[in-house]
């Protein structure tokens, strides 16, 4: 069995996709998958009530003193203030957590998108140097699971000069990335501006950064699961005067609650941040996501690379989506503040636009449509061919229908891409010798599995 793109390839990436499908046929990458959720500890609730107190007060003097705040900034107090954030110090992921992404339901998820990260690295041209960025990595899983693949294929990869790079803003996570990906810590500088460094199982260099800007320049891929979902949102309403900025405010009947409130008149974001002929009721706007767009835009289109999202998300249609989760439930996200993860869904039709044409966007489309174009089908069959006993079978058809069923993550979750415009570029018309075409990009285009 080969698998071969519609379009021509020169004799090297024809090759190079051997050892990709190679990879997807072979067996034991695939861990056990943990499909229950359970509660909290008595620990952990004191913990939150802890928290909770301890932010509620700071809201509550804060809005006091100057007046309603932003959602924005009401959500960038509570999830990254940097003594009593929800991100600080709290591990909320995996089943004792308050949410599961898809890397911690199955290894699956990180391996395919490891084999998209070679894919399109083999698509740039194979540069020699180039870093693997990741925003917000969770408790470093996808990361893990690239790597693997990585050494996996590391025959295609062994003239390559490559480093890991991680934004991270919460010490805690941090913590268990530097566990889970690293063998040792270094006192050799590797940057100046990680606060954090360390070796690989593999030997590749891996750094730490609070911010994007601090990663150094040059070719990079960058990953962000579930991370624009959790960046800090302006959201908005139309009135009969205008589009006003909705806040949050004291309760004036409960004095230690907090409620929203309409701006009475019209706020700077609210005359910046909404498009010319917005027809939607209730709009959602992330400043930050769009300067990190900016900058992941600037960066490809000067250094080459690509950008791969994973997310909730929308392509410009929703607006009310904002919403609290603790213990895998929906939680009231003005109700004790801290002890829930606060998200809103992306607007990918907002990222596009901040790109200006600089580069090449591809999608959303649903997590299923990209898993399936990845043959994420040919991969199950094979480990199920291969699975010892009844209980790893089961666990493996669980965890492909949490991450595939439209009714759970399949069409909920989208994906996203940017990509330089040199990368799809169309072979030249009458040109004497013709280049070859340019392979598609992995997963938003079908990959055929033939004879």
């Amino acid at each position: 069995m080969s698998m071969f793109w519609r379009m021509q390839h020169c004799r090297g990436f024809c090759f190079a996709v051997s050892r990709i499908k190679y990879f997807l046929s072979v067996r034991g990458f695939y861990g056990p998958v943990m499909s229950c959720y359970s509660s909290t500890s008595s620990e952990q609730n004191s913990k939150n009530r802890d928290i909770c107190t301890s932010i509620m007060k700071h809201l509550l003097t804060k809005i006091k003193a100057t007046g309603p705040i932003t959602v924005a900034e009401y959500m960038r107090e509570v999830l990254t203030n940097p003594v009593m954030g929800y991100y600080v110090g709290k591990n909320m992921l995996g089943t004792e957590g308050d949410f599961v992404t898809s890397p911690e339901i199955s290894q699956v998820f990180g391996e395919l998108v490891g084999v998209w990260c070679i894919s399109e690295w083999m698509s740039a041209g194979k540069p020699k140097d180039f870093q693997i960025v990741e925003l917000g990595p969770g408790r470093g899983s996808l990361m893990s699971d690239v790597l693997r693949v990585f050494s996996q294929l590391n025959s295609i990869l062994t003239k390559s000069q490559i480093s890991v790079h991680l934004v991270e803003v919460s010490p805690k996570l941090a913590e268990i990335q530097a566990e889970n990906l690293t063998v040792e810590k270094t006192g050799r500088i590797l940057d100046e501006n990680a606060y954090k460094q360390g070796f690989t199982q593999t030997g590749l260099s891996i750094c730490w950064y609070r911010s994007l800007q601090d990663v150094p320049r040059g070719c990079a891929f960058y990953l962000a699961n579930e991370f624009f979902d959790a960046l800090p949102i302006h959201k908005f309403q139309k009135t009969e005067q205008g589009w006003r900025e909705i806040l949050v405010d004291v309760n004036p009947q409960l004095s230690n609650e907090l409620r929203f409130v309409l701006a009475p008149f019209a706020t700077l974001s609210s005359e910046t941040l909404i498009k010319t002929g917005e027809e939607r009721m209730h709009v959602e706007v992330s400043p930050d996501a769009g300067l990190i767009i900016e900058t992941v835009t600037d960066r490809i289109s000067s250094h080459g690379g690509a950008l791969l999202v994973a997310d909730y998300g929308h392509d410009g249609i929703k607006g009310d989506t904002f919403r609290g989760f603790r213990g895998h439930k929906l939680h009231d996200v003005l109700k004790e503040p801290g002890t829930a993860d606060l998200t809103a869904d992306v607007d990918f039709s907002y990222l596009q636009s901040v790109t200006a044409g600089k580069v090449k966007c591809l999608g959303p489309i649903t997590q299923q449509e990209f898993l399936r174009n990845m043959c994420i089908d040919v991969r199950l069959q094979v480990l199920l061919n291969n699975a010892n006993n009844p209980s790893t079978y089961q666990q493996l058809i669980n965890a492909y229908d949490m991450l595939m069923n439209p009714e759970k993550m399949g069409e909920r979750f989208k994906f996203f891409a940017m990509v330089p415009h040199s990368r799809l570029v169309a072979p030249e018309k009458n040109h004497k010798k013709l280049k070859p075409m340019s392979p598609p990009v992995a997963g938003f285009s079908v990959i055929e599995m033939g004879r």
